[in-house]
């Protein structure tokens, strides 16, 4: 569908494919924690960095929307929980792929918690807004996460390669999933999906080699992109470690030759 892989381009990297993506939907989970107090501020950091690609909740596309600088793809995040919850794994549906169109959205993104409670649920969700996403076109990130009773490390390769996998199963036009920690494991991953992988950030990096180190392990293991959230936008300079991060996504850059774009050498 052609109206699909337009909106699709506004997201990535049409010329590699890859996507350098930076979810801000924290805020509905965490409240407002540095780096999304100004949404606005923080977006324009982030379009001067050269990401391909926004998440936001629906109430803030506006809040977020600048009208001047550097464009940056929308994509409108479909699940909602908060930290106050009892469950706060249990994700639902706070938003519809027809309210997200009317609010410019390139594309769209569902969470899904396999292994908690509720994932019947949030499996049925899924397939009823991949569903919706075909009849309209519009392409769908599913961020797929391990989180229950059953699972002992949330970022071990058997639990990953089953979030992979069931987004690819469900029809998702891309997957992020958490990084599993070498290239041989992440590659395992990807070659048992067969739709773009990027990985997650995660919680708060100790360092920016760090971020950098996993985003070049993934990259050589076949992933596709990242979607980073906090170690983005709650950086010191969000808009120089979206050049460096772009740098290895879209131009194979090494971890060293990304640092020195951040101004390190080592």
């Amino acid at each position: 569908m052609v109206g699909k892989q337009i909106r699709l381009e506004r997201i990535i990297n049409r010329d590699t494919g890859n996507a350098v993506i930076v979810p801000l939907d924290h805020g509905f989970t965490m409240g407002p924690i540095p780096g999304l107090i100004n949404v606005r501020e923080t977006i324009e950091k982030i379009a001067l960095g050269g990401a391909n690609s926004v998440i936001l909740h629906k109430g803030n596309v506006t809040a977020g929307h600048r009208g001047t600088g550097s464009d940056v793809g929308l994509i409108v995040h479909l699940s909602g929980s908060t930290s106050l919850a009892p469950n706060s794994s249990s994700k639902v549906l706070v938003c519809t792929i027809e309210e997200a169109i009317k609010l410019g959205a390139d594309g769209v993104s569902i969470h899904v918690n396999l292994g908690a409670d509720q994932e019947p649920e949030m499996l049925k969700d899924f397939g009823l807004v991949g569903k919706t996403c075909s009849e309209w076109g519009i392409p769908l990130i599913a961020m797929m996460y391990t989180r229950g009773s059953k699972i002992q490390n949330e970022y071990e390769e058997k639990y990953v390669k089953i979030a992979a996998r069931v987004a690819s199963e469900m029809g998702a036009d891309m997957v992020k999933v958490s990084f599993t920690g070498s290239e041989e494991s992440f590659a395992r991953v990807v070659e048992g999906c067969s739709i773009p992988v990027l990985i997650a950030g995660g919680e708060k990096a100790e360092s920016t080699k760090d971020v950098l180190k996993n985003v070049k392990m993934a990259m050589n293991a076949g992933g596709r992109g990242v979607s980073i959230g906090r170690n983005v936008f709650q950086h010191e300079d969000p808009s120089l470690l979206c050049k460096a991060v772009s740098m290895i996504v879209n131009n194979n850059a090494s971890v060293d030759e990304a640092m020195m774009i951040m101004g390190v050498h080592k």
